[in-house]
């Protein structure tokens, strides 16, 4: 494991914790260990929290009605790529695909080509802070500015500001603009960045695993983290869909039908291994008990989200399946 950001190093060992060093002036004391379990447990209750970006009817009538954008519970597309890449500056689809990785480059570039024609980065980061603001207000309701809530945002925060964003651009990206002043805003900022900085990390454990952006996703569908419908979602062809398979099938990772065979449950095991310890640097900001604390507050918030309906009964991420 890397540095980060508060000077405290990770270092995975061999019963499954993450250690810690301190550095200068951290604040956070020698020999605390972590259970890569928990960075997964961590992300399961903050990938909601930050998902609902996608999802909340408030952030498409933003997008709708001050930038012209056409994405809806439909069809959220539209919206979702430039609200996601928006942190990144105008870029074009190609560094889109790269950051993204697992969706067609075409995909990509049907959605992105235009998207800075129709409003500018800066103002659809105002406007994703708009829709978020009335979306957390709307599930929420007056917990929004509870003090559970207050103190949830403290600590998210604290291991946000921890992560070191080198090598992650998504993480980097979105990181960099100011936080905002609201907590419930800044609960969702900080979600945001801690799960953007594992999904960064995602790919690059995918990238040592020697998966390409297609066969990141029959593999995963292969060991059921979703299924192929949902997968076809990323916008991949029939025809990729089943070169990819072939390719796997050559290094003996899935069957013909595209189950996956041990040594694809291993390598794909072994992906979300190397998912969750390069992910658990920022966690180690914080104390045990805070992260046990954290675990505690969120818990009213993440049954909030998902039980306000808004979010898919079954996601591409594999949550509550790996």
């Amino acid at each position: 494991m890397s540095e980060h950001g508060s000077g405290v190093a990770g270092m995975v060992q061999g019963d499954g914790t993450v250690g810690v060093e301190t550095g200068i002036g951290t604040g956070v004391g020698a020999g605390i260990e972590l259970e890569v379990g928990e960075v997964r447990r961590l992300w399961h209750l903050l990938e909601p929290l930050h998902a609902v970006l996608y999802y909340a009817p408030e952030v498409f009538e933003e997008a709708a009605a001050a930038l012209g954008y056409a994405g809806s519970a439909e069809d959220r597309w539209p919206t979702y790529f430039p609200f996601r890449a928006a942190p990144l500056g105008a870029v074009g689809s190609e560094r889109v695909s790269s950051a993204f990785y697992s969706f067609s480059p075409r995909m990509v570039a049907a959605h992105m080509d235009s998207a800075w024609d129709t409003a500018s980065p800066a103002d659809v980061l105002k406007a994703r802070e708009r829709g978020m603001d009335r979306a957390y207000r709307a599930i929420f309701g007056g917990r929004a500015a509870s003090p559970e809530l207050i103190e949830a945002a403290g600590l998210l925060r604290r291991a946000a500001e921890a992560a070191n964003t080198a090598g992650r651009p998504m993480a980097a990206a979105n990181a960099e603009p100011a936080w905002p002043a609201a907590p419930h805003l800044q609960l969702w900022h900080a979600a945001t960045i801690l799960r953007e900085h594992r999904g960064d990390g995602h790919l690059a454990a995918l990238l040592v695993a020697g998966l390409d952006p297609v066969e990141a996703l029959v593999s995963f569908a292969a060991i059921g983290a979703a299924s192929v419908e949902r997968f076809e979602s990323r916008g991949w062809s029939p025809q990729e869909w089943s070169a990819a398979r072939e390719r796997l099938a050559a290094r003996g990772l899935v069957t013909e039908s595209g189950a996956a065979t041990p040594a694809g449950r291993e390598l794909r095991a072994e992906v979300e291994r190397h998912t969750d310890e390069l992910a658990a640097a920022p966690w180690l900001a914080l104390t045990p008990a805070d992260r046990g604390r954290l675990t505690e507050l969120l818990g009213e918030f993440w049954v909030a989200v998902l039980g306000s309906g808004l979010l898919p009964s079954e996601s591409t991420l594999g949550i509550g399946k790996v």
